[in-house]
């Protein structure tokens, strides 16, 4: 956006790709216009008024947006950020972000009654639209106001614009919004804005100084793009808006009350963000080192035997946390066989070579990603033609038949990515047990604030569960199940019991580990290698996150009404064998 444009000239701007190199699409095609236009005399860099008066994107306010289209639309019209557009200046709304609204229906359907006509049925849309609607009639009010006063007509969109409160329109339109959120946006009189949900589901965060202020939903792409340390970033508090106004000023306030509780999403954390952030860094070190207890139990302390590794390469923090604290069992364990023997009169350098240098945990990487692409926020469509293809292993670090292959992992959400790939790959070793341990606990619940996994007869620890329901011989739960989800959404007011958690409630967690690892476990390796899953206890989770409670897809505590509508629902898909998202 550019600032104080004179009539007749545009002063907001968009561009919106798809491409699979997005980036380099837009920013290298404005890079090659601008450099035409300094070789033709039109831009001078020197001059940064001959940039603003003739390169659209030479203006004072920049939003981006980066979305991985994962299983909903995805397509230059979903692309943020969304633009709604007026003649009236005050008026044009810019808006990006990253959330899930739950009851769009139910915003859509607000949108009705006022007589409105809403054309989409994207959360999105109706933010858009509910915001733009407070936006409009803050701008009608003062409008009236500016008439009173004889505000004339060149005079008249400054006077509306210096009045508009962004918080107060915010404080209406996100009333009834269900969900997490973190936004953005731009408004035509020159202010910008960042918000947060009142739960913090959704992270944000921001810095200002004497030249800029800049807000985004990582902390290290700021520190990295600023150059500022971790204690110059602030994070937007839960409930908040910031507004930088045209002139310059920042204005923080409150739009919606304090919440009972935060919920920051702990799955962020685990995988979704960066992980060159300090607190996430150390947090993932955390997750891997409280595994160690669990691993051990499996595979014992025979460490001359085994080899430690991790997959994907977003597991790597979780893997080094995990092996400092073996080698500090290790150590531990090496130093009281010191003392005992000391104790006995049996210490010999012989038996201190032995002690210090056998029997050490070995640390090996064992897979190699060929492909600069996650498997988890690959499009649906292509998971399964994907997986199959990205790994390839290190061979020569597991001795056969000898060695116990233990492969940390930050999470297991479908168990695609196992079983179609990265098993077969390193059951190519043939170790005499393979071991997949999860930093993260067992996925039961879909999500649907921001991180989309909302399809919940796709998730491996679900199917395991309902294996095993099948198995025991639990006749007619499933269909109770469903029926207390069908009596749940026909309720007016909101229901706050979760009906699917008792798919899960005749079982161990124990259990469902053992039964995914039999599910995912390819037919190569039956006969040949032990395969075994175990998965991050609830407790690990929360002391590893103390500031981000957020745990519904482990637990099935929803934060929202919204939640257990979308679990409801998704059950129901589930059980009626429909696909797609369940809100």
């Amino acid at each position: 956006m550019k600032l104080n444009m004179p009539a007749g000239e545009a002063f907001m701007f968009r561009e919106r790709s798809t491409s699979s190199k997005a980036l380099a699409k837009i920013f290298g095609g404005q890079h090659r216009l601008i450099d035409k236009m300094i070789k033709r005399g039109k831009v001078f860099p020197e001059f940064p008024e001959t940039v603003k008066e003739h390169f659209d994107y030479g203006g004072e306010i920049l939003l981006g947006h980066l979305r991985y289209g994962t299983s909903g639309a995805y397509g230059s019209t979903t692309c943020h950020p969304y633009f709604r557009k007026s003649n009236w200046p005050n008026k044009n709304l810019m808006v990006a972000g990253n959330f899930n609204l739950t009851n769009v229906e139910e915003l859509n359907q607000k949108l009705v009654e006022r007589g409105q006509h809403p054309v989409f049925d994207t959360d999105t849309q109706a933010i858009l639209e509910e915001t733009g609607y407070h936006l409009d009639a803050s701008n009608d009010e003062l409008g009236m106001a500016a008439q009173k006063e004889g505000i004339s007509g060149d005079q008249y969109s400054s006077w509306v614009g210096e009045r508009i409160k962004l918080p107060e329109i915010f404080r209406k339109a996100a009333a009834h919004w269900d969900g997490g959120y973190a936004l953005a946006g731009i408004i035509g009189n020159g202010d910008a804005f960042a918000m947060r949900d009142p739960l913090g589901i959704r992270p944000g965060f921001y810095f200002e100084d004497d030249e800029v202020v800049a807000v985004a939903s990582e902390r290290a792409p700021l520190m990295t793009v600023f150059d500022k340390e971790a204690t110059e970033i602030e994070e937007i508090k839960p409930g908040t808006i910031i507004v930088v106004r045209a002139k310059g000023t920042v204005e923080i306030e409150r739009f919606a009350d304090d919440p009972a509780r935060q919920a920051g999403c702990s799955f962020e954390r685990i995988y979704f963000s960066r992980g060159n952030d300090p607190d996430i860094y150390a947090e993932r070190k955390t997750l891997g080192a409280l595994l160690v207890p669990q691993v051990l139990e499996v595979v014992g302390k025979d460490f001359s035997n085994s080899v430690f590794s991790y997959v994907p390469n977003t597991a790597d923090s979780a893997y080094y946390g995990f092996m400092e604290q073996l080698r500090l069992v290790r150590r531990a364990e090496v130093q009281q066989q010191l003392i005992n023997a000391k104790n006995n009169g049996n210490l010999t350098d012989e038996l201190i070579n032995e002690l210090v240098m056998d029997n050490w945990p070995k640390g090996e990487k064992i897979a190699n990603k060929d492909i600069k692409l996650r498997t988890f926020i690959s499009q649906e469509s292509g998971r399964n033609q994907l997986v199959s293809h990205v790994y390839d292993i290190t061979y020569g670090v597991v001795r056969e038949q000898k060695d116990a292959l233990v492969c940390i992992d930050d999470s297991i959400v479908r168990g695609t990515t196992l079983k179609k790939s990265i098993l077969q790959i390193l059951g190519r070793s043939k170790p005499r047990k393979l071991l997949i341990a999860s930093t993260a606990p067992q996925i039961r619940y879909p999500d649907c604030y921001g991180i989309d996994m909302s399809e919940l007869g796709k998730f491996i620890a679900f199917q395991a569960a309902v294996s095993l329901i099948k198995e025991r011989g639990y006749d007619g739960l499933l269909d109770e199940v469903a029926a207390n989800c069908r009596e749940a959404l026909k309720e007016t007011k909101p229901c706050l019991v979760n009906h699917v958690k008792r798919v899960y409630e005749n079982f161990k967690v124990t259990e469902i580990s053992a039964k995914v690892a039999e599910l995912v476990k390819p037919k190569c390796l039956d006969g040949v290698t032990d395969v075994q899953i175990v998965f991050q206890g609830i407790e690990n989770l929360h002391e590893a996150l103390p500031d981000h409670p957020g745990d519904w897809y482990f637990t099935g505590d929803y934060p929202t009404p919204g939640g257990y509508r979308v679990v409801h629902k998704a059950f129901l898909n589930f059980y009626e064998d429909k696909e797609g998202r369940s809100y």
